[in-house]
């Protein structure tokens, strides 16, 4: 059995895919900003000496990171519609996919904040930083620089993952590469052609990421400590 391959009706199409990775590079841009924000303050909340604060941040994180992201997409479309909030298949996205990254940016900042040696805090206060200078210039920035890479690969994950999102007809790419391959009946070209997109984002994001640590990470860059 041979299979001839027909990209041209795929391919005639191409508004339509460059609309759907433009949108995945919307939910993924926002995404990444607000959960890396509620990540970087939820892993604060976890070493928070407030039981409280504590707890929460700790509960926040164990449901979200033990549940699946397509049953969390669910949660908030469906769930908030059944209580009689409309929510927009975008705004539902944007929010299912900030409380998802939002967790994982948790652990992956704790564990940058955990490494910062005790010492060079006293240290900062003996000099007398005030609490913003010892929390961004001790704390918060040489943490990030630590973890830099693992974010860079949990973001890049996050805007593969955002396919997820044509389950509720967000229009991103995978949605609209399943309305081309219902109106071509082109299943195995479509999807080739939808692959290269994510891959060209994919490396695309990792270019950016690596950018701006080059720009933000001077020591880093100084000693050739990879990104």
């Amino acid at each position: 059995m041979t299979y001839k391959f027909d990209f041209s009706g795929v391919l005639a199409q191409w508004p339509l895919f460059l609309h759907g990775a433009w949108l995945t590079i919307q939910l993924s841009v926002i995404a990444t900003l607000l959960g890396f924000l509620i990540g970087t303050l939820c892993a604060f909340g976890r070493g928070s000496h407030n039981p409280w604060v504590a707890r929460t941040c700790s509960l926040y994180v164990e449901i979200i990171r033990n549940t699946p992201l397509l049953v969390q997409i669910f949660i908030v479309y469906f769930g908030l519609s059944s209580l009689g909030w409309k929510v927009p298949a975008y705004a539902a996205a944007i929010a299912a996919l900030v409380i998802n990254i939002g967790a994982y940016t948790t652990e992956i900042m704790r564990a940058g904040i955990d490494s910062i040696h005790k010492g060079q805090i006293e240290a900062a206060q003996c000099l007398a930083l005030s609490r913003v200078q010892v929390y961004w210039h001790v704390i918060l920035r040489p943490a990030m620089e630590r973890v830099y890479p693992a974010l860079t690969s949990q973001f890049v994950l996050l805007m593969l993952a955002s396919s997820i999102t044509s389950q509720i007809s967000a229009e991103e790419l995978t949605a609209i590469a399943n309305r081309v391959q219902s109106d071509t009946y082109r299943s195995f070209e479509t999807y080739i052609v939808v692959a290269v997109f994510y891959l060209m984002l994919s490396l695309a994001m990792r270019a950016a990421f690596w950018a701006i640590g080059q720009a933000v990470f001077t020591r880093r860059r100084r000693l050739g400590t990879p990104m």
